[in-house]
This record gives C-alpha cells, structure tokens and sequence, in this order.
C-alpha cells in the first residue's frame, strides 16, 4: 500500500468510501491537520436504529469534537493521566495481576489468556479509576468488543451500545447520589457543580475511557504475551533481562499495533491531501499501522525488533487528540508481561502460531483468544 502514493480511496466493509492516508509523515501531518474535522463528519458507520438520546450520549466524546470543546474536556480529565499518578498506582495493578495469575495457576493447564488475563486486568484498573463497582464489571468487555467490531461493519450493534449507554446513565445517577473519590464522581461535580461539562458529554467521556481503556490495553498486552510466546527466545531474554521490558513493549506497540486506525475525519473544505483530491465533506482516515511499518520511518519495518533504536511509532497517535492514557497502558502492560513471564517460564502457545484468530475490527486489533499452556 506505501508504494502506491501516500494516500489512496478505499471502501469500508459497510461500502462507505474513504481516503486512506498510510505513510508516516503524511498520517502525522494528516493527525494535525485542522481541516480535517472529528465533529462535522457524516455517518460513517449506521446510527439510523440508536434512539437520539444514544446516539447524543455516544458521539460527544474527545474522539468526536474539534477544539475548543475537545481543550475544555481534555484539561478535566488530564490530571488524572499524568505520569506520577500513573505510577502510584503500579501496586495496585501489580496485586490485581498477581491474584490474576493465582486464578491460572489454580486453573486447567491449558488457558485462554486474553479470557483468563489481558482483558480482565485493564477492566478491573479503568473500573477501580472510574469507580465502577465490582458487580457492575461483568458486561464491560462485550460491550467494548461489540463496540469496536460493530465501526464500519455492515451490522452495528445497536442493542450492545443501547445497553452500555443505559448503564452507564444508572451509573451516574448512583454516583450523584453516593459520590466516592474516583474520576466519574470528580466528572459529575464538573459537570453540576460548575457546570463544564454536559450530561451528554459526561456520558460520553466515561463511555470512551471504558471502550479505549479495556480495548487498547488488552490488545497491547494480548499481542505482546502472543509475539513473546511465539518466539521464545524473546521471552527468555526478557525474563533474564526485564529492564529490556520497556524497550519491547514499544516495539510491540509498532509492530503489532493494538490500535489500526485513527478515529476518521471529515474535510470541512474541498483540499488537497498529499495529491488527492479531496471534496469537502469526504471521510478520511488515517492507518496507524501502516504508518507503523513505513519502510521510510523505520528500517526493517517488518521485522520484530526489540533493540531498534529510533521508535517514533504513532500507536497512541498524534497531535491534540495523542492518546492521554498512554502512560496507564504501558504501565499495565509492563506489569502484566513481566509478571506473567516471571510466574509461567514454561508457558508455550497452544496452538500454531498461524492459528491463532483475531478479533474483527476496523479500528483495533486484538486476539480473540490466546490459548496457552502454562506449564510448556
């Protein structure tokens, strides 16, 4: 796809057409550009069977508004995200794998580890810094997974989404009335207090942090446990050199990227984008993971490599909408990598590598399940 120019037109599995832009310079300048809007953009996946109050509640968040709306939300949530906040809460994520790990050892020898481990961990971090109960938890991975799957797909699942949102306006009505000290209560005072945010807007942001805070981290750790097992050597060097476990990770993040897609733009005016001519009103869409394995920005693209010196992946993108918890899914992933590597030495795929299946998605890519014997 690089060699036949940086941008080209291409159809979603739903039919709708859009620019796909694919290099690395031309999806970094793509990422900044202010003609290309998040908010006046047509439907690009159908909404048509969501009632209004849904479809309001879910297309109000970060990913779907321009500045000065997306600032203004942005700076409520940021603190909560910043690198020393991140790491206070190492310890907690450190036992929340550990007890994670004790149900797989107590468990089959043969697990799904994307089941048993890499979706479960992030639900339970988002949950506890939203302050979601434990009981309200079960639903979180099918509604994200339906969520993702459902982008650009022929069938959205509407009942999935309708459900979610419903949930999570209970949530907030609870909270209103039992306020604790965790991010959705700190949103809800923001939001009734000084009014900064709106209803639907406090809505959709906690719909975002569940769907990109479980999605984007199991992903991460799911292909990074999937890329160590299949491999390993890899997995031996790390468990006899973890301080090389960062490195890796972002090699992982490049290589087999838990995100594919940015969230797709509109041109609010007629443009030329790297050669093409685009009308006003056009989608585009930006390919995080080709720009990942841009010839051009990364020699040998194509090849896992752990040492690589320059690393300047855009698996958290770029710009004003550069993913905020990025520091928390690194952080869970090196936890749980290293973690798991350290509990389970013997632990060796189950399958053939080739076997292995990954979830349907337009946006992210994950596994479906990765099956794994624990003990080699």
């Amino acid at each position: 796809m690089h060699t036949a120019g940086p941008v080209r037109q291409v159809r979603l599995p739903n039919g709708v057409p859009v620019w796909m832009v694919t290099r690395h310079t031309e999806v970094r300048e793509a990422l900044n550009d202010p003609r290309l809007s998040n908010r006046d953009r047509n439907d690009w996946f159908d909404q048509g069977a969501l009632s209004p109050q849904v479809r309001s509640a879910m297309n109000t968040s970060m990913l779907r508004i321009d500045p000065p709306d997306h600032t203004r939300l942005r700076k409520l949530v940021a603190k909560a995200f910043v690198p020393r906040r991140i790491e206070a809460l190492r310890p907690r994520v450190e036992q929340l794998s550990g007890e994670l790990l004790d149900r797989l050892a107590a468990g089959p020898a043969e697990a799904d580890l994307v089941a048993g481990y890499a979706s479960p961990l992030p639900v339970q971090v988002i949950s506890e810094l939203l302050g979601v109960p434990v009981e309200d938890r079960a639903n979180y991975r099918r509604w994200a997974d339906a969520f993702s799957a459902g982008l650009g797909a022929p069938v959205f699942p509407v009942r999935e989404v309708t459900d979610f949102v419903a949930h999570l306006q209970d949530l907030v009505a609870r909270r209103r009335a039992e306020p604790d000290d965790a991010l959705l209560s700190a949103l809800i005072a923001a939001r009734d207090q000084a009014d900064r945010l709106t209803e639907d807007e406090l809505i959709s942001t906690a719909f975002l942090f569940v769907v990109a805070g479980h999605e984007t981290t199991t992903n991460l750790i799911g292909n990074g446990l999937y890329l160590l097992l299949r491999t390993p050597e890899l997995a031996d060097h790390i468990r006899a050199h973890p301080e090389d476990l960062p490195r890796a990770i972002e090699e992982f993040l490049r290589y087999e990227s838990p995100v594919t897609g940015a969230a797709l733009r509109t041109a609010t005016s007629a443009m030329d984008l790297f050669g093409a001519e685009v009308a006003a009103g056009d989608l585009v869409m930006v390919s995080l993971h080709a720009a990942n394995r841009d010839g051009t920005a990364f020699a040998d693209a194509d090849r896992f490599l752990m040492n690589r010196e320059r690393n300047p992946h855009l698996s958290f993108g770029y710009g004003i909408h550069y993913c905020m918890g990025a520091p928390l899914a690194r952080m869970e992933a090196q936890v749980a990598i290293g973690d798991f590597l350290a509990r389970f030495p013997q632990a060796r795929l189950a399958v053939d590598a080739d076997a292995i299946e990954w979830q349907p998605g337009l946006l992210t890519r994950g596994l479906a399940a990765l099956p794994v014997r624990l003990a080699g």
